[in-house]
């Protein structure tokens, strides 16, 4: 059996342990540096009221802990679905070498979780989107701004 099936199947495992456990939805991940499992996660959106808590959501925070690093140099992700616009954006700012998951998010729509109008709404201007979004100018927020473009002792990321 190659790594990928072998960390593919542990993402599985872990999908199958959210239901079973009742912690929240089908899915599960890894993440993998140097040949080895660092991070798991399973849905626990249910379980901990937290919308946020999504298997890919999970792992990341658990390897980024691990690898004490908000990037994950070197990793690779194993999920069992496709990511969702969040978990996606995620693995963008957490920047893995590679993302490898099983079921596409067609699959995963009909089931129950289809993410096409979340989707959809990225690329609708903000006052278009199907929850009202109204942008308040502020200048003391502006001014926080460019407090982070001046400062010369930051960590960019």
């Amino acid at each position: 059996m190659s790594n990928h099936n072998h960390f593919m199947e542990e993402a599985v495992a872990l999908s199958k342990k959210a239901i079973t456990d009742n912690e929240g939805g089908p899915f599960g991940c890894v993440v993998v540096k140097d040949g080895k499992i660092i991070a798991k996660g399973n849905n626990k959106v249910t379980s901990t009221n937290d919308p946020t808590a999504h298997a890919e959501i999970v792992a990341i925070r658990e390897a980024c802990k691990a690898l004490n690093s908000f990037q994950l140099d070197d990793c690779e992700i194993y999920t069992s679905c496709e990511p969702c616009p969040m978990c996606l954006g995620a693995i963008y700012w957490a920047r893995p070498d590679v993302v490898y998951f099983a079921n596409t998010r067609q699959e995963a729509a009909a089931i129950g979780f289809d993410d096409e109008f979340i989707y959809n709404e990225i690329n609708i201007h903000p006052t278009d989107r199907k929850i009202k979004m109204v942008h308040l100018p502020n200048q003391q927020a502006a001014g926080v701004f460019n407090s982070w473009q001046n400062k010369t002792d930051k960590t960019e990321y």
